[in-house]
């Protein structure tokens, strides 16, 4: 008698809620961020198997060349194809992008669920774990680890993981004690049910969506912070090509090759931009509350 009542008492959708997704999946900001990340999600995948040129090729004689039919995106100051480059960059801020989202949520979910689920002593002890990292900006827990370990990949991925799990401990947290107070859980709890199997039951598929939206702003994050770090040296290190490094190498030569900044920044803001709008996307399509406050401003 008590598995139905719990079970009855969680949330149903309206029957027009379908409906309602399948206008969300149309909307602007989703469509165009789909097709922005989409963009680049092919560039990085045709280049595992096609580029113009080799990672090593140079061409002396064609230095700072501007687009052609040779070099459609120019060359840079060693003669290096730069399309090619822009290719192998969007393989590698794809890779660490998604890498350091993993580690960010490996660490930042099981941590926001321990804080909502434990007793105040716990939820305090992690609540000030957050607030330590949070402190800490990206680039600065990047540079305490390059002098420990070295610049290398790994590093990179580590620092920017690490940096993006405090925000997602911090979201998973709220999101999850929202989730404790709701009748059907205390519900839960009278009738026995163990804390892991209100995690797997309840927890996690109410605030799937919220994560889901926050992966995608995370990776946005991790791919500026690619970027930046590469910029600084502290990234992936030479010859692996990244955006940040092709700013930098453009950097001293941005008055007779401008083309060589514009592209690998246009590039970043593209991927950055498109994965906001992809997120915003999302959440207006499986955010129940957004869409009722949505559709009670359109009434």
């Amino acid at each position: 008698m008590s598995t139905p009542l719990v079970e009855a008492v969680e949330t149903v959708e309206a029957p027009d809620a379908p409906a309602r997704r399948r206008r969300g999946w149309r909307s602007p900001s989703f469509l165009v961020g789909a097709a922005l990340l989409l963009a680049v999600l092919a560039l990085a995948l045709v280049s595992l198997l096609w580029s113009p040129y080799g990672l090593d090729h140079t061409d002396p004689t064609a230095r700072l060349a501007g687009p052609s039919p040779q070099h459609w995106a120019g060359t840079d100051r060693l003669g290096r194809d730069q399309f090619t480059q822009l290719m192998l960059g969007a393989r590698t801020a794809m890779w660490i992008g998604l890498a350091s989202v993993a580690v960010a949520f490996v660490i930042g979910v099981p941590l926001g669920l321990l804080a909502a689920a434990a007793g105040r002593l716990a939820e305090n002890a992690v609540v000030g774990v957050i607030d330590i990292v949070i402190a800490f900006p990206t680039l600065l827990l990047a540079m305490l680890l390059v002098t420990v370990y070295g610049a290398s990949t790994a590093v990179a991925i580590s620092a920017i993981g690490i940096g993006v799990s405090a925000e997602v401990a911090r979201l998973t947290r709220i999101s999850a004690s929202r989730v404790f107070t709701q009748d059907y859980v205390l519900a839960a709890r009278t009738c026995g049910t163990g804390p892991l199997m209100i995690l797997v039951r309840h927890v996690l598929p109410n605030i799937w969506h919220t994560l889901l939206v926050q992966a995608a702003l995370a990776f946005g994050v991790a791919v500026i912070a690619e970027a930046s770090l590469s910029y600084l040296g502290l990234g992936t290190p030479p010859p692996a090509p990244s955006w940040g490094r092709m700013l930098q190498e453009a950097q001293s030569t941005v008055s007779v090759a401008p083309w060589n900044v514009l592209l690998p920044g246009l590039a970043v803001a593209v991927t950055v931009v498109g994965v906001n709008l992809l997120g915003d996307g999302l959440r207006e399509v499986l955010d129940p509350q957004l869409r009722q406050e949505r559709q009670a401003g359109e009434r």
